[in-house]
């Protein structure tokens, strides 16, 4: 489809008033501000711009999620090439343009099988990586994983699990304070794959190791980590300073249930929209509602829009936080009605996230980048989507 979009946009962190947005094929074409009154440039031809579309709100770059496991009642941990495809393209479709794969702690079986099934979904270009959350996590802040399968990383396994993505692995998460946790995150960013530090107890000086190893993300910081304390500071702490320095990217899950408004605003503050990349962690409930649901093998009660486990595994209930149930484009959104500016919100959903895991041409309005755009109303609330320079629904 050639055609193009006009009205306001983000374009380089600044919400401009009016754009030209000219898209060719798969790809934008060009991206052209104009001054207020001026009327859009002719063509080689001497006629005018083609199918100019006015659009109503503001123009965006299509929302990368670097963190999602399912949505829409289906889940990438259904290990089901169907329910895999459904949950992709729902996020597509409610704004979030490119998505990573995720998948929980597994068998050492199933979570091949879940690899390769999604190494084809990302052959089709349906998800653009896969992230592998656990199984190499600290037992003591494992969450909604299931305690009994997890298990310390060995080379033989990493090996054979980077043989199955066949270069679609973007991130994997781990505790590197088990055996040989350090050795797998060497193992890994030396296979070109971006080592999260999540689900830990890890101490400052251990999370400090890990980054001198390199990794370079912390999974939804404050979740599956132990408190900051003032004279134990841990991983939150470590990952918040190193974010601070340029040298990592911290995950946010900033829908209200996983941190609150306040918490989201700080870390904004203390390190940067550049640092913050708004992630989902959403499962199967996302775009459904309440109920029950699977997670993994584990059982999980949603009840007003909070996920978590029926029981902890040592029968305590409810359980832990299981997943989340918005979709990045919800977080974008809560973000700026607790008064974050549209541009910096825009910024964490899309190219932040995109930067973080090397997802080229992806969450930003330039040209040469895959048209992947959302229109948003005055509350930042998603009204239309186009992904690979087609509009969908």
């Amino acid at each position: 489809m050639d055609l193009t979009l006009r009205g306001p946009a983000l374009v380089d962190d600044t919400v401009l008033p009016d754009v030209l947005v000219r898209v060719e094929g798969e790809r934008i074409a060009s991206v052209t501000p104009l001054a207020p009154g001026a009327e859009p440039p002719r063509d080689t031809a001497g006629g005018r711009v083609e199918r100019v579309e006015r659009v109503e709100g503001t123009l965006l770059p299509g929302f990368v999620d670097i963190h999602c496991h399912g949505g829409g009642g289906s889940a990438f941990t259904d290990l089901r090439d169907a329910a895999a495809e459904a949950t992709a393209r729902h996020h597509h479709e409610r704004g979030s343009t490119s998505v990573v794969a995720s998948l929980v702690t597994m068998s050492p079986a199933d979570l091949e099988r879940g690899v390769a099934m999604l190494a084809e979904l990302a052959d089709d270009g349906l998800v653009d990586g896969i992230h592998l959350e656990g199984p190499w996590l600290a037992e003591a802040r494992c969450g909604a994983h299931d305690p009994a399968l997890l298990r310390d990383p060995s080379l033989a396994e990493v090996e054979r699990l980077l043989h199955l993505a066949r270069g679609h692995l973007r991130q994997v998460t781990l505790a590197p304070e088990r055996t040989h946790g350090l050795d797998a995150v060497r193992w890994f960013t030396d296979a070109g794959v971006h080592a999260a530090v999540g689900h830990t107890t890890a101490t400052f000086a251990q999370v400090e190791q890990a980054l001198a190893a390199g990794a370079d993300v912390a999974t939804h910081l404050f979740n599956g980590m132990d408190p900051w304390h003032h004279r134990e500071p841990g991983a939150v702490a470590a990952m918040l300073r190193a974010a601070a320095r340029g040298a990592a990217t911290v995950e946010l899950i900033a829908d209200g249930a996983h941190v609150s408004d306040d918490t989201m605003r700080t870390v904004l503050d203390l390190v940067g929209v550049d640092r913050v990349a708004f992630v989902s962690d959403a499962m199967a409930a996302a775009g459904v509602g309440d109920g029950r649901y699977v997670l993994g093998g584990l059982d999980v009660v949603v009840r007003d829009a909070v996920a978590r486990l029926a029981h902890d595994p040592d029968g305590s209930s409810p359980g832990s936080i299981a997943g989340g149930t918005a979709h990045v484009p919800d977080v974008v959104a809560r973000a700026v009605g607790a008064g974050v500016p549209l541009s910096s919100a825009a910024r964490s959903g899309s190219a932040t996230p995109a930067r973080a895991l090397g997802l080229q041409g992806r969450g930003v309005l330039t040209e040469g980048a895959r048209a992947d755009l959302v229109v948003v109303d005055a509350s930042a609330r998603v009204g239309r989507v186009m992904r690979a320079g087609r509009w969908l629904g």
